[in-house]
């Protein structure tokens, strides 16, 4: 039978069960080895408000803290989201990451 990616679109390797996540935008439960994962970092409140903040702190140089989030998708809302997109043959065989962009 032919064979479309070459880890069969999984990270498993050797376990024979993998538990599963939840995807942020379906709410499908898949393998945690198959999702696209995203971390996403961000204020926890918005520019208008951080200069508010900033006006009223007694402090200089206070620094806001962040909100950290891991995101998983599953295949089917990653790609209809374009968070991923989908590859030509050719370019299936490439294995070595994208590009880290800011």
């Amino acid at each position: 039978m032919t064979v479309k990616r070459r880890n069969h679109g999984r990270n498993k390797k050797g376990r024979g069960h993998v538990k599963r996540v939840r995807c942020v935008s379906t709410g499908k439960a898949i393998p945690k080895d198959k999702a696209i994962k995203r971390f996403q970092v961000r204020n926890i409140v918005d520019a208008s408000s951080m200069r508010d903040i900033r006006e009223a702190s007694v402090y200089e140089n206070y620094t806001m803290p962040k909100l950290y989030i891991k995101q998983y998708y599953c295949v089917e809302a990653a790609v209809h989201q374009r968070i991923v997109r989908v590859r030509s043959v050719q370019g299936r065989r490439i294995r070595d990451p994208p590009p880290r962009r800011r």
